[in-house]
């Protein structure tokens, strides 16, 4: 009985360990967005860098311009922001793989939906 119950805390703690050692999201890359909004769409892009496992970094380039990008990353939610002509845009969604999608703030210019792929 003692050997059944040591493989049945063994095979516990082995199950335990799986659904906390679940693979980290990984966002590096470049992203292709496609944008739709009150003011009509977009195909911006997004260059990202993960500094680390919660902390992001990177670009943006599209129709309003160029601009430095940060961000975050608990989880699969994702929350991206830059200044783009005194508008503070925000990106807040989900990351489910090579694929993002949520909604877009543009600052005093509207709201709208974004997906987005890595390229």
């Amino acid at each position: 009985m003692k050997k059944l119950n040591t493989l049945f805390l063994f095979l516990f703690f082995i199950s335990l360990a799986s659904v906390f050692a679940q693979d980290k999201i990984n966002v590096k890359g470049t992203w292709s967005m496609s944008v739709t909004s009150d003011m009509g769409s977009g195909s911006p892009t997004f260059v990202l860098d993960q500094v680390n496992d919660t902390t992001l970094t990177g670009t943006y380039t599209g129709q309003l311009g160029e601009s430095a990008v940060k961000g975050t990353l608990k989880g699969n939610v994702i929350h991206l922001e830059f200044d783009i002509q005194g508008n503070l845009i925000e990106y807040n969604g989900t990351v489910n793989g090579t694929e993002m999608s949520g909604k877009v703030k543009l600052g005093s210019m509207g709201e709208g939906t974004f997906t987005g792929k890595r390229k």
